[in-house]
């Protein structure tokens, strides 16, 4: 199975490996222990390797790259931003936790492509993205290794995803605050 990336803080309450090992045990690296390759950061997010697309968004300048993009929304992603039912466990160490689907949507946004679902054990779904081929996920960090696969998964939609209220204005405060943050440079 793919490696979902490196586990930070407990991890997503819903995520369990196949054996049944609860994932809020685990524990991995934080961010910043993160080893330098080549003069640049060693990303943890699944597909970074293969996240390659290029893309000059006139609504959001200063962003090509996946990358360039997780950089950014590292700084921006908070307890606001977060799923209401994970925000009690959200922490820096854990930027990621409760942040899938409205990311995986301004990623779409910015570089197109389709957003895909992972069905998780609490019911949930995990979302991703698939741009040109190449499948990525900037939050797959909130899981530990391998405990998700990206396979065959269903399409998700932002119509439906945003019936949500909460959903929509999390989303909303994500893309304002990556604004604010592309504004002042």
């Amino acid at each position: 199975r793919p490696d979902a990336g490196a586990l930070h803080g407990g991890g997503h309450p819903a995520a369990r490996p196949r054996g049944g090992k609860d994932l809020q045990a685990l524990r991995g690296r934080l961010r910043a222990d993160r080893p330098l390759v080549a003069g640049a950061h060693k990303y943890c997010f699944y597909g970074w390797q293969n996240a390659t697309m290029s893309r000059n968004n006139p609504d959001f300048p200063g962003i090509t790259t996946p990358q360039q993009l997780y950089d950014i929304l590292s700084t921006i992603w908070c307890r606001k931003t977060c799923a209401p039912r994970m925000q009690k466990d959200w922490s820096e160490d854990n930027r990621t936790l409760g942040q899938c689907s409205i990311t995986a949507f301004l990623v779409q946004d910015i570089y197109g492509g389709k957003v895909f679902g992972i069905p998780l054990a609490d019911g949930s779904i995990h979302c991703y993205n698939e741009v040109n081929g190449q499948k990525f996920d900037l939050t797959s960090e909130q899981f530990a290794p391998g405990s998700i696969s990206y396979t065959e998964d269903p399409e998700q939609f932002r119509e439906v995803h945003f019936r949500k209220q909460e959903k929509y204005e999390r989303y909303l405060y994500l893309k304002e605050q990556l604004n604010r943050y592309l504004r002042q440079k």
